[in-house]
């Protein structure tokens, strides 16, 4: 059995945050609007600036559609 972190769920809100700005990058990078992406992704409005923001749990489903929508593979989502 692997020891859980001691740090709580503070490591989630880090990594949710991380994938946010590689969401946000990868998204300028390819020079798109945020509306451009939620709309072709299929993502509501807010909830898709709460992904962006780091204070969202999106599937993977909702991932998966963002990078289609931006241009990139999941895998350029979450290693940035």
């Amino acid at each position: 059995m692997l020891p859980y972190p001691s740090d709580g769920d503070d490591w989630l809100l880090h990594e949710r945050r991380r994938i946010g700005r590689h969401i946000r990058n990868a998204r300028i990078d390819h020079s798109l609007t945020q509306e451009q992406v939620f709309l072709a992704a299929s993502v509501n409005r807010s909830f898709y600036q709460q992904i962006e923001g780091g204070d969202a749990n999106p599937s993977l489903e909702t991932l998966l559609r963002i990078a289609r929508a931006i241009g990139v593979t999941i895998s350029e989502l979450l290693r940035g």
